[in-house]
């Protein structure tokens, strides 16, 4: 049965707000992540479906706050907190905030395409 670990899965990514570590697991994309700083990142959902993310994810935190927003509502999850985010959300994350997060590969995939190209186009990503 495959299985990820956060410190035997390779860091994706080392940016000032964050720390990725992914890994596939059957069909869904297990993330170990890690935020350095306050992000708001709504701006890098533009272009996608109601300019907010197409993916559903289920995780728990770790540490810190996550606040997921709806048009019509907002939930917010502290460490020890599992949760299901259903599409059409966009995160808010407050510095030191850690979590275990599941998506389905292929949504997370089309969804960060989008991230990805928007990140770049601000001089984020290179």
């Amino acid at each position: 049965m495959p299985s990820a670990n956060r410190m035997s899965t390779p860091v994706a990514v080392d940016a000032d707000q964050i720390e990725g570590r992914y890994a596939p697991l059957g069909g869904y994309t297990v993330g170990f992540e890690t935020y350095k700083q306050d992000v708001d990142p709504a701006p890098f959902f533009a272009g996608l479906p109601g300019d907010r993310c197409q993916c559903p994810h289920w995780g728990v935190v770790t540490g810190g706050r996550l606040t997921f927003r709806w048009p019509d509502r907002e939930e917010t999850y502290v460490a020890g907190d599992a949760y299901f985010a259903p599409p059409g959300h966009l995160p808010l994350v407050t510095a030191g905030t850690s979590i275990v997060e599941f998506s389905p590969t292929e949504e997370l995939a089309a969804t960060m395409a989008v991230v990805e190209k928007n990140l770049l186009a601000a001089g984020v990503q290179s």
